[in-house]
């Protein structure tokens, strides 16, 4: 068999909920990476990061915070996907979901995940106040940096390379 007709016999066993469950995490993607909804995102971090501590307890303010953000960002998502698939149902999407979370892409997933898991958003928060105070990864000490070549103007001892 060749490689046309594998896609082909792959592509008839897909069914109309398969496709139009792809269509919609593909709609999706487009959404979450679009500048309108990193600036929504963004903004919202802006105005409640500082309240996010990373201790244990969580504090009450944190709920108000939470339900602000799925009411914000899921009527976002719903307005954006309704324009591109009229009769989109977020009800019935989110149940397909369960059924199908190990085939969406791990940043959608992710994404999707701060609506539900409230540790999750929680960690958003932290990972997002983190960065604004200069406490993100810093990955440059771990870099070293080797020579492939030996440099015929230094002797190996200056040059920190092997003879």
């Amino acid at each position: 068999m060749d490689a046309l007709e594998e896609e082909s016999f792959a592509l008839s066993f897909s069914s109309a909920s398969d496709a139009e469950f792809d269509a919609v995490v593909g709609y999706l993607e487009d959404i979450i990476m679009d500048d309108e909804f990193q600036l929504l995102q963004r903004n919202f971090m802006d105005k409640y990061y500082q309240e996010f501590e990373d201790t244990e307890e969580n504090k009450l303010i944190y709920t108000p915070i939470f339900n602000e953000y799925i009411s914000l960002v899921e009527k976002y998502i719903e307005e954006q996907l309704l324009e591109r698939i009229p009769g989109f149902n977020m009800a019935a999407f989110t149940t397909t979901l369960q059924h199908h979370k190990d085939e969406v892409a791990g940043d959608i997933f992710d994404m999707l995940l701060t609506f539900t898991d409230f540790l999750a958003f929680k960690e958003m928060f932290l990972d997002y106040r983190a960065e604004k105070e200069g406490r993100g990864l810093d990955l440059s000490t771990g870099l070293v940096v080797t020579s492939l070549c030996k440099s015929s103007s230094l002797p190996a001892s200056q040059n920190n390379l092997r003879p």
